[in-house]
């Protein structure tokens, strides 16, 4: 009867080197008949993403809307997680039901903690990348009216729109409109890095 393997647990009998066929090609391959000790899910988490930047990418999956894709396993079945969800998660706790997630930067596959803060769904609305698909004015909050031929300045808040009055030209509306979203907003962040450049 051969020996066993030079594992200890091993029940296996020895071929090559004192090792069963599997413990003698772990060792060809790595050094050393242990098992490498599994990734945890933060480690796995961060190998997928690319720091070299201010923003941090996300390098894995990501849906058609540019925010990222994961799974994690949690017992007894995977569970899809948004990453920069998970990263917020990571360094400040659970995120309070009913709370989104809003990027700062704009940036959906952004994973950057800092770059990241707890809205409300009216405030993650208030500070969007641009104007709206439908926008033919090219300012946020701006339309024309050709009947009186005005710009017209108006802001939706908590279900209820304002007005801003009639201008002659839509730098004007849109101006009036950025005020008036200063006064009634408070996660509108390209208002007020307009209004600090203002005041510099």
């Amino acid at each position: 009867m051969k020996p066993s393997c030079a594992v200890e647990e091993c029940p296996r009998p020895s071929r090559s080197g004192g090792y069963c066929p599997t413990h003698y090609s772990r060792w060809q391959r790595t050094g050393t008949v242990e098992l490498p000790a599994k990734p945890t899910h933060e480690q796995r988490f961060w190998s997928h993403v690319d720091k070299s930047g201010e923003c941090w990418e996300w390098t894995a999956n990501r849906n058609k809307r540019g925010y990222g894709a994961w799974a994690i396993y949690r017992h007894p079945k995977y569970i899809s997680i948004m990453p920069h969800r998970y990263s917020y998660e990571l360094v400040h706790g659970p995120i309070p039901k009913g709370m989104q997630i809003d990027h700062v930067c704009h940036n959906r596959a952004c994973v950057n903690p800092n770059h990241l803060r707890l809205a409300t769904n009216k405030q993650n609305n208030e500070n969007p990348s641009g104007v709206r698909s439908d926008n033919t004015s090219g300012y946020r909050g701006v339309t024309y009216n050709p009947k009186v031929g005005r710009w017209y300045a108006r802001v939706q808040h908590n279900n209820r729109t304002y007005g801003a009055g009639g201008h002659a030209t839509p730098e004007e509306a849109a101006e009036a409109a950025r005020q008036l979203r200063l006064s009634l907003f408070t996660h509108n962040d390209a208002d007020r890095i307009g209004q600090e450049r203002t005041k510099n």
